[in-house]
């Protein structure tokens, strides 16, 4: 008799590497998590030192430990890749996310929908009219939490950043 094939529980990762800025780069890694069917749950880019010209690139994804392990090793393998770490797996780590919310909301839901993101610390970006806009930078649980509590009262649009992350004791 076989034994069943022993489960290996998936996990979040947030990788962030920084590359060399230049054309084509975010393209391979992006390329590169296609080509092997990885899913990229969240993605930011953006130059971190002018000086020299490198940027961060940010990606949020979810895998078993050992796919997650090939997923570093095959990211280092870029050229234009200078380091990478799974900032995930430090506990001191910071993960933040800016999110707008666009809410649809009139009489006596318009009240409610400002306490509610005063309650959520979002700051009010546009409050003329009809719609009630927002923002929001917080974890991205936080942002979850805040987009589900405005659906009932008219949520019409949302616009996410995706991830970024830093380690406190860098």
């Amino acid at each position: 008799m076989a034994l069943p094939a022993r489960q290996t529980a998936e996990r979040r990762a947030t990788f962030a590497a920084v590359v060399d800025n230049e054309p084509g780069v975010l393209h391979r890694v992006v390329g590169m998590f296609a080509a092997r069917g990885y899913n990229i749950e969240s993605l930011t880019v953006a130059e971190t030192d002018h000086a020299a010209h490198t940027s961060r690139i940010t990606v949020v994804t979810r895998g078993a430990p050992p796919i997650l392990a090939q997923i570093k090793a095959q990211l280092e393998k870029i050229i234009q890749v200078r380091g990478v770490e799974d900032v995930g797996q430090d506990p001191s780590a910071i993960e933040r996310e800016l999110a707008l919310y666009s809410v649809s909301a009139t009489g006596p839901a318009r009240g409610e929908v400002m306490s509610l993101a005063g309650a959520h610390g979002a700051r009010s970006v546009n409050d003329a009219g009809p719609t009630l806009l927002f923002e929001l930078t917080g974890s991205p649980d936080e942002i979850d939490a805040f987009q589900s509590a405005l659906r009932p009262f008219g949520l019409t649009e949302t616009s996410r950043t995706g991830v970024i992350s830093i380690r406190r004791n860098a």
